[in-house]
C-alpha cells in the first residue's frame, strides 16, 4: 500500500560467503547479486530498486522530464547529467524517481543495470557516508568483499573502474541514490562517463552539485483525491466512500496539503477504520492546532508514519537564525511572503533576510515563487507546523514581530494608495516608482493586506482602520469586492471598538463605495446614512457634502432619480458655504448625471458645464477631463452629437495631455459608442478597439469588458455578426474573471440579442434565460426587466410565442413594479404582437390601449402615438374600423403637433384606406368626418 520509505534500504548485511560468490541484501527486500570475476565473462546485471510505488498518481509530466533526462544521449554529449529531485519531506520524491528508473530499464536504456542506495541523510541515528554508499554500489555491482580494496580512495577508483568496464562494453548503468542530505555525500558516486546515469532525491537543492535540478510541489487536487480513492479501493473493492463522499475527499484532500506522505496517512486511517466516514476524518483535520497529531498511523508491529516527523528532520538540520526565521513566517496569513516583510518580522535587513530565506528553501521548506521574485511560500501543513514552534518557543517576542508586520504593510500600503491615486503628473510617494509599480505591489501583497486587516481589528484597531482605508480604492478599482466588503466591515467594527466617530464614518463611506459598486444599493444607502448623520452630528459639514453626495449616486443606482437629484443638490449647498469648489465640482458633476437620468437633459448640460468651468478655475484639468466625458453623454442622449462629439475630444485631449492612458480608454469607449447610435459603425468599431487596447494595456480588465461589449455591439450594427458574437464572449469572460456578475449580466444581455439577429435562436434563449438570472441575482430589476424583453423577442422569433407572451408580461411586471413607464410601454407594445400572433386579438389591443396610456403619463408623445398606430393596425385586422380610424386619427395628430411628418403620413395612409373600407360597407362616418375630428384634435 504504502510509497517506497527510504529508511528501509540501504542497510547493508553479510550472511556468509560461499565460494568465489559476494552476496549483498538490502534489508526489506530480498534481493541478491551475484558477480564473477577472473574468467573474462561480462558481470551478471545488477538490478536491486526497490518497487515501484503503486499509487503513485498526477506526476506524468514529472516522470516524462525525468525519462527524458535518462534517455541515451547522442555520441557528442560529453557532460554527466545528473538529475536531483529535491522537495518538501513527503512530496513523493522516491516514488517518482523509482516510477522514472523501472520505466528507463524497460525501456532498454541500462544495459548494465540499476542499483539503487539510501543515504539516510536526515536519520536522527547519522546518514551514510559516501564511503559506506561506495561499499553498497561495489557489492552490488558484483565485487566480492575479498576484493574490495581496503581504502576508501581505492574503492572510490574501483567504483569509477567499474562503471568504465560497463561503458566500453555498452552496458550504461543507472545509479539512483536516495535521501541525500549534502553534495558531498553524494559527489564520488557521479560517473565519470556520460552514458551512466546518477538519480538523486534531496529535500535540499544540493546546488554546488553539476546537476539538473528538478523540484517536485504537492499534488493536483484531482490526482490527489485519486490518489487516497485508489488506496481505498484496492484494500477494498467494495469501498463506496471515495464516489459516495466526494465533498468530503476533497475536504481532506485540502486539509492534508495535498502533500503525497499526509494523503497516505489519511488513506491509511480510512482502511483501518473501513466504517469511519470520510466527513469524520475531515472534520477531525479541520482544527490547524490538531491536524498535524491526526496526520499520525500506527501500523502494526509498532511501526509510525507521521506528518510532523517528516518535517522535523528537516528543521532539525537549520542553524539557530534559520530555525527562527522559519518559525517567524507562520505570523503571516497569506500565502506568501516578500523578502521585505520577512525582514519587518525578523528585524533584520532585507540583504540579511534573503539569505536565511535561501536556506530554507534548499531545506525544502520554503519555495521562491517564481524564481527571483523575492515572494516566498510554503506548503500549508509546513504553516501549521511553523505556528506550533513558533507558540512553543517564541511565546514572549510574537506580538513585537505582529506589530513590526502590520507596520510594515500599514506604511507600504498608504504609500501605494497615494501613488495608486495620483495624477498622472504628480511626484511618486519615493517608495514605488511609479503607479504601476503601487499596484503591481498591491496586487502581489493584496491577500495578506486583507489577512493583515483581520488580524488587527482586535490587537491593533487602529491599524485596522488605516490599512482598510488605504485599500479601500485600489480593491474597488480591481473589482475585489468581496475583500473590500471584508476589510470594510472588519474596520467598521475596530471604529465602533475605539469609539471613533470620524473613523466610523470615513469607514462607513467607503464601505458604502463598495457596495455599490458591487451593486448592493440597498446596503450602500444606508451606509452612506449613518455616514452623513456621524458627520451631522460631528458638525462635519464639508463630511455631510461628501456623503451626500455619495448617497446621492447610490441613489441613482435604484432609479430613485429624484432623492438623488436633492442629495447632489443639498451637497453643492454645503460645498459652497465651506468654500470647497472641488467638492461643488463633483457634486455638480453627479447632479448632471442624475438630471440626464429622468430626461432633464437641459438641466443636466448646465451642471455639467458648471463642472467643467469650476475645475478648470481650480486648475484641476484631470477631473474636468471626467466631467467633460459625461457632458459628452448626456449631449449624445440628446442627440446633439456635434457637440458631444467635440466634448469628447476635448475630454481625450485632456487625458492624452496628462498622459493618462485609462482615461482616454473611456473617452473612446464612450465616443464609440455615440458613432455606433448614429449608424457610423466603421468609426465606432475603430474608436472601440482602441479602447480595449488601452484598458488592457492598463491592466483594467474590468472596463476591457465593457468596451468589448461596445464593439460587440457597433459590430453587430455593421453587420460583421460573426465577430460581434465573439466580442460579446470576450466581454463575458473578463466580466467573469473579474467577478463582476453585472457586467457579465449585461454582456449576456447584448449577446442573446446578437445571437437573435444571426436566426440561432436556441442559443440566445439560453444565453438570455442566464441573463435574466444574473440580473436577479446582482438585484438589478431594471436589467431583468430588459433581458426579459429580449428574451422574449428571441422566443418570439423562434416560434415559441406562447413562452415569449410569458416573458413580455413578466418584463412588464417588473418595469411596472418599478415605476418605469418607458420600459413597460414597450414590453406591452411587444406583447401585443406576439398575442396578436397568438390569435388573441382583443387581449392584443387592450395591451395597446394600455401602453398608450403610460406612454401618455410618462410624457412621450411619440411613443403614445407609435402605441395608438399600432392599435388601429390590431383594429383594423379585426373589422372594428371605426375604431380603427379613431386611433389612426388620434396618432396622426400627435405626429402632426410633434412636427414627425413622415409618420403622420403613414398613419392618414391608413386612415385614409380604412374610411375607404367603412365606406365600401356603408359605414356612416366617413372620410369628412374624420378630417372634422383631425382638426379639433388639432
Amino acid at each position: 500500500m504504502a510509497e517506497h520509505e527510504p529508511s528501509q534500504s540501504g542497510r547493508v548485511s553479510q550472511r556468509g560467503k560461499a565460494s568465489g560468490h559476494g552476496r549483498v541484501t538490502l534489508v526489506g527486500r530480498d534481493q541478491h547479486v551475484h558477480h564473477h570475476h577472473g574468467d573474462g565473462s561480462a558481470p551478471r546485471v545488477p538490478m536491486t530498486l526497490p518497487a515501484a510505488s503503486a499509487h503513485l498518481v498526477g506526476r506524468t509530466d514529472e516522470t516524462a522530464g525525468l525519462l527524458e533526462l535518462l534517455a541515451p544521449r547522442r555520441p557528442e554529449t560529453r557532460a554527466v547529467v545528473v538529475s536531483a529531485v529535491h522537495g518538501l519531506g513527503g512530496v513523493g520524491k522516491t516514488a517518482l524517481v523509482l516510477d522514472a528508473a523501472h520505466q528507463a530499464v524497460g525501456r532498454g536504456w541500462f544495459a548494465g543495470g540499476a542499483v539503487f542506495v539510501a543515504l539516510r541523510g536526515y536519520d536522527p541515528a547519522g546518514p551514510v557516508t559516501a564511503a559506506q554508499a561506495m561499499d553498497v554500489l561495489l557489492r552490488a555491482l558484483g565485487v566480492r568483499d575479498e576484493d574490495l580494496p581496503p581504502g576508501y580512495e581505492e574503492r572510490a577508483g574501483l567504483y569509477q573502474s567499474e562503471l568504465a568496464r560497463r561503458a566500453d562494453q555498452d552496458a550504461p548503468v543507472l545509479v539512483v541514490a536516495d535521501d541525500v542530505a549534502s553534495a558531498e555525500q553524494v559527489r564520488p558516486l557521479i560517473p565519470a562517463q556520460d552514458v551512466h546515469r546518477l538519480l538523486v532525491t534531496s529535500r535540499d537543492a544540493l546546488g554546488s552539485l553539476p546537476a539538473r535540478l528538478v523540484s517536485l510541489d504537492e499534488l493536483r487536487p484531482g490526482p490527489a483525491a485519486g490518489m487516497i480513492g485508489g488506496i481505498l479501493t484496492l484494500a477494498r473493492a467494495g469501498d463506496t466512500r471515495p464516489a459516495d463522499q466526494s465533498a468530503a475527499l476533497d475536504q481532506v484532500v485540502e486539509r492534508c496539503g495535498r502533500l503525497p506522505l499526509a494523503l497516505r496517512i489519511a488513506a491509511a486511517i480510512l482502511v483501518d477504520d473501513p466504517g469511519l466516514p470520510i466527513a469524520s476524518l475531515a472534520a477531525d483535520l479541520a482544527d490547524e492546532r490538531t491536524r498535524l497529531d491526526r496526520l499520525h498511523h500506527e501500523e502494526a508491529g509498532g511501526r509510525s508514519t507521521a506528518v510532523r516527523a517528516a518535517f522535523e528532520l528537516s528543521y532539525r538540520r537549520l542553524n539557530p537564525a534559520q530555525q527562527l526565521i522559519f518559525r517567524l513566517l507562520s505570523l503571516n496569513l497569506g500565502p506568501d511572503i516578500a523578502t521585505d516583510a520577512v525582514a519587518a518580522l525578523a528585524a533584520c535587513p532585507a540583504a540579511d533576510a534573503r539569505p536565511l530565506l535561501a536556506a530554507l528553501a534548499r531545506a525544502g521548506l520554503v519555495a521562491e515563487s517564481p524564481a527571483g521574485s523575492g515572494r516566498w511560500r510554503r506548503h500549508d501543513l509546513i504553516a501549521v507546523y511553523a505556528a506550533e514552534l513558533a507558540e512553543r518557543q517564541d511565546a514572549d517576542r510574537l506580538d513585537q514581530a505582529r506589530s513590526r508586520l502590520l507596520d510594515h504593510y500599514s506604511t507600504m500600503a498608504d504609500a501605494a494608495a497615494d501613488d495608486f491615486q495620483a495624477l498622472p503628473r504628480d511626484p511618486p510617494s519615493g517608495r514605488f516608482t511609479d503607479r504601476e509599480d503601487a499596484l503591481a505591489w498591491l496586487d502581489a501583497e493584496r491577500p495578506n493586506l486583507v489577512a493583515a486587516v483581520a488580524r488587527a481589528t482586535t490587537a491593533h484597531p487602529r491599524a485596522a482602520i488605516v490599512l482598510a482605508r488605504s485599500l479601500a480604492p485600489y480593491l474597488a478599482r480591481r473589482r475585489h469586492l468581496d475583500d473590500a466588503i471584508a476589510t470594510g466591515e472588519l474596520a467598521l467594527t475596530a471604529a465602533r471598538r475605539l469609539g471613533d466617530q470620524k473613523g466610523e464614518a470615513a469607514t462607513l463611506h467607503n464601505l458604502g463605495n463598495v457596495l455599490e459598486a458591487a451593486r448592493r444599493f440597498p446596503e450602500a444607502i444606508d451606509a452612506f446614512t449613518h455616514a452623513l448623520a456621524i458627520r451631522r452630528q460631528t458638525e462635519d459639514r464639508r463630511g455631510e457634502g461628501h456623503a451626500l453626495t455619495a448617497l446621492g449616486g447610490a441613489y441613482q443606482g435604484v432609479r430613485r432619480f429624484e432623492e438623488a437629484i436633492d442629495a447632489h443638490g443639498r451637497a453643492i449647498t454645503l460645498f459652497q458655504e465651506s468654500g470647497d469648489r472641488r467638492g461643488a465640482g463633483m457634486a455638480s458633476a453627479n447632479l448632471g448625471s442624475a438630471l440626464a437620468s429622468v430626461r432633464r437633459f437641459d438641466e443636466a448640460i448646465d451642471a455639467l458645464t458648471r463642472a467643467v468651468t469650476i475645475f478648470r478655475e481650480i486648475g484641476d484639468q484631470y477631473n474636468a477631463g471626467l466631467a467633460l466625458n459625461n457632458l459628452g453623454s448626456v449631449l449624445a442622449r440628446e442627440r446633439r452629437f456635434r457637440e458631444a462629439i467635440k466634448a469628447y475630444f476635448r475630454a481625450g485631449a485632456i487625458y492624452q495631455d496628462a498622459g493618462d492612458q485609462h482615461g482616454e480608454a473611456g473617452v473612446l469607449s464612450n465616443l464609440g459608442s455615440l458613432l455606433k447610435d448614429i449608424d457610423r459603425f466603421d468609426e465606432a468599431i475603430e474608436a472601440l478597439t482602441r479602447a480595449v487596447t488601452g484598458y488592457r494595456e492598463t491592466g483594467d480588465r474590468y472596463r476591457e469588458g465593457i468596451a468589448w461589449d461596445n464593439l460587440g455591439s457597433a459590430l453587430k450594427g455593421a453587420d460583421r455578426l460573426d465577430e460581434a458574437i465573439d466580442a460579446h464572449t470576450r466581454a463575458i469572460a473578463l466580466y467573469r474573471e473579474t467577478g463582476d456578475r453585472h457586467g457579465e449580466a449585461i454582456a449576456c444581455n447584448n449577446l442573446g440579442r446578437a445571437l437573435r439577429v444571426e436566426g440561432r435562436f436556441e442559443e440566445a434563449v439560453d444565453v438570455l434565460t442566464h441573463a435574466v438570472a444574473l440580473y436577479r441575482e446582482t438585484r438589478d430589476r431594471h436589467g431583468e426587466g430588459g433581458a426579459l424583453h429580449n428574451l422574449g423577442d428571441a422566443l418570439g422569433d423562434g416560434g415559441e410565442v406562447g413562452k415569449a407572451i410569458d416573458s413580455y408580461t413578466k418584463a412588464a411586471l417588473v418595469f411596472n413594479e418599478i415605476g418605469d413607464r418607458h420600459g413597460e410601454g414597450a414590453a406591452l407594445i411587444n406583447l401585443s404582437g406576439a398575442l396578436r400572433q397568438a390569435e388573441r386579438s382583443d387581449e392584443a389591443i387592450d395591451v395597446t390601449t394600455r401602453a398608450a396610456a403610460l406612454y401618455r403619463e410618462a410624457g412621450t408623445p411619440f411613443l403614445v402615438a407609435g402605441a395608438l398606430h399600432n392599435r388601429g393596425n390590431l383594429l383594423d385586422e379585426e373589422d372594428r374600423l371605426d375604431e380603427a380610424a379613431d386611433a389612426y386619427t388620434q396618432a396622426a395628430a400627435i405626429f402632426g403637433e410633434i412636427g414627425d411628418r413622415d409618420a403622420e403620413q403613414r398613419s392618414l395612409t391608413h386612415l385614409s384606406r380604412v374610411q375607404r373600407e367603412a365606406r365600401r360597407r356603408g359605414a356612416r362616418n366617413g372620410w369628412r368626418g374624420a378630417l372634422d375630428r383631425l382638426r379639433r384634435l388639432r
